[in-house]
């Protein structure tokens, strides 16, 4: 199960580096449907940070039972409309538990994001670091490194993942090792994504007259390929973070993410399987919240990716421009 939604191609001969944050920043603010998802996301990242404090207010415990809540007569649905909402639990209760939902939906956010980060970081260092390598190696480095890519690439990730999960001691953090296990079998996009830049920009001026002023490798790496390959790498992470978030629901809907009682959206669809006919609201608020985040994530995914490149917006530009001429001397013949 991979993903490499963006195509690596070589940067153009006459390509400029990346511009500076403000003309990013500038192009961003023009994208409104960018705007509103960095704000549905800094919204879902500052509820999920005061998880702790809203159950507080709300006055519930994300693991607490209460039996008294739901109807054992009916197997555990909840008593009252849409799920048990109440003055007391805000979106109603979980069914056969009766926990609180809107507790449980802010911690499970708390793993989803976490996981996701985690894995994206883990994917942009191993992927940065083999992607240079292989661009800036000899031959054998490069063949060694790009066929391992492949396989990487084309390895079937539950099934890695499900094993890695099955081997792992018991009592290490689950949500630590979903982050590096996605990590660590999904870092080939970014690898060839690196290696496919790197390549474009060593036949660039500003690298060969880096070269010829004695630098080393690794030298004209870090100060001049570095630098270039910051916009696209932070494209594709942007792209990355939504994927890991469906793989961490995925494999906690499978059983072999989180562990409960540790609240995650994946184990909650998981669990809502049974119940989607007696309690639908169980099943629709996790699945909305996953698919909110996802949606919000991809939308500034692709606002960053065409704020970063200039070449992009102007091309779109042009085209407009000359459409525009070509309209124009249309209703001029005529």
């Amino acid at each position: 199960m991979t993903t490499d939604p963006i195509t690596t191609q070589e940067p153009e001969a006459g390509a400029a580096p990346a511009s500076g944050a403000r003309q990013v920043w500038r192009r961003l603010r023009t994208r409104k449907a960018a705007l509103a998802a960095a704000a549905v996301l800094g919204l879902l990242v500052l509820l999920a940070v005061a998880a702790p404090l809203l159950a507080a207010l709300e006055g519930q415990d994300p693991n607490a039972y209460h039996d008294t809540l739901v109807d054992s007569a009916r197997g555990g649905v909840p008593f009252g409309d849409l799920g048990g909402i109440s003055a007391e639990h805000w979106l109603g209760v979980e069914p056969g538990t009766g926990r609180d939902l809107f507790v449980r939906l802010l911690y499970g956010a708390r793993v989803s994001l976490l996981v996701a980060v985690g894995a994206t970081l883990v994917q942009i260092l191993v992927g940065v670091g083999i992607g240079l390598a292989a661009a800036l190696g000899n031959r054998f480095v490069e063949s060694v490194l790009t066929h391992v890519t492949d396989v990487m690439v084309a390895m079937p990730l539950l099934v890695f993942a499900i094993a890695l999960m099955a081997v792992a001691p018991a009592d290490f953090p689950r949500p630590l090792l979903l982050a590096i296990a996605i990590g660590l079998l999904q870092w080939g996009g970014m690898a060839r994504l690196v290696r496919a830049q790197t390549l474009g920009l060593k036949k660039l001026d500003f690298v060969s007259a880096a070269r010829l002023t004695g630098g080393s490798t690794w030298r004209v790496a870090r100060r001049e390929l570095l630098p270039s390959l910051a916009a696209p790498v932070i494209t594709y992470a942007a792209v990355l973070l939504p994927t890991n978030i469906v793989l961490e629901a995925s494999m906690s809907f499978l059983g072999v993410g989180v562990k409960p009682p540790t609240p995650s959206w994946g184990h909650m669809l998981s669990s809502a399987t049974t119940w989607f006919r007696a309690d639908p609201m169980y099943v629709v608020l996790p699945a909305l919240m996953l698919f909110v985040t996802t949606l919000a994530f991809t939308v500034l995914g692709d606002g960053v990716r065409t704020a970063l490149d200039p070449r992009e917006a102007s091309r779109l530009r042009v085209g407009r421009s000359r459409r525009t001429a070509r309209k124009s001397g249309a209703e001029g013949v005529a």
